[in-house]
C-alpha cells in the first residue's frame, strides 16, 4: 500500500518494484475481506518475507487448527513464491501443510482478454476481496498518512481500524 511515511528511520524503508516509501501493510482476509492477521513491515522487506512473518507470529492459530478440517485455501497473487513460503513455513511448523494449500490467482491471459473484448488491466474477482479491505482502510483518516513512529504502533493502528469497521457493521444489522 502506498503512502506517505512519517516513521522513524528504523522502521521504514523503500520498496523499489512498488515505489513504496515507509512501510507495507500485509492483509489476511477472509472471503469477505474481514482481517484475519495484519502485519506492518518496512517496505523493502521482500512480499514473501512479509508473508511469512505474518504466519510466524500467528502460527498458534494453525497449531490449533484441527486436522479433521478441510485445509485453508490461501490465495496469492503473481507476485508471491508459494514454494519458497511453504520451506519457511515447514521450518517454523513441520505440520503446518496439513493445514493449508496455497494457490495462485488466476491471471488473465491476451487471449482471454480479447475473448472478453477487455484489453488492459482486467480485475480478477478472487483478488479484489483484498483490494477492497485496502480500500476499506484508506477510509481511516489516521492511516492515509503514517504517523506512527513504529511497526508495532502502525499495526495497532491497522488493528483499530479494522475494529471500527466490524462494529460498524454489525451496529448496522
Amino acid at each position: 500500500m502506498k503512502n506517505t511515511c512519517l516513521a522513524s528511520r528504523q522502521s521504514k524503508g523503500f520498496c523499489f518494484y512498488k515505489a513504496t516509501n515507509g512501510i507495507k501493510r500485509h492483509l489476511a482476509v477472509d472471503s469477505l475481506g474481514l482481517p484475519l492477521f495484519t502485519r506492518c513491515t518496512k517496505a523493502n522487506i521482500n512480499d514473501d518475507l512479509g508473508l511469512i512473518e505474518l504466519f510466524k507470529e500467528n502460527i498458534d492459530y494453525f497449531r490449533n487448527k484441527p486436522l479433521e478440517m478441510p485445509k485453508t485455501t490461501i490465495l496469492l497473487d503473481n507476485g508471491y513464491h508459494p514454494v519458497r513460503i511453504q520451506e519457511a513455513l515447514e521450518k517454523i511448523y513441520p505440520d503446518i501443510l496439513s493445514k493449508i494449500q496455497f494457490e495462485l490467482s488466476p491471471k488473465p491471459n491476451k487471449q482471454e482478454k480479447l475473448a472478453q473484448g477487455k484489453t488492459g488491466f482486467v480485475p480478477v474477482k478472487a483478488r479484489w476481496v483484498v483490494e477492497r479491505s485496502n480500500a476499506w482502510v484508506e477510509r481511516c483518516k489516521s492511516l492515509v498518512k503514517n504517523f506512527e513512529r513504529t511497526l508495532e504502533n502502525a499495526n495497532a493502528k491497522l488493528k483499530l481500524c479494522f475494529i471500527r469497521l466490524m462494529i460498524k457493521r454489525i451496529a448496522s444489522f
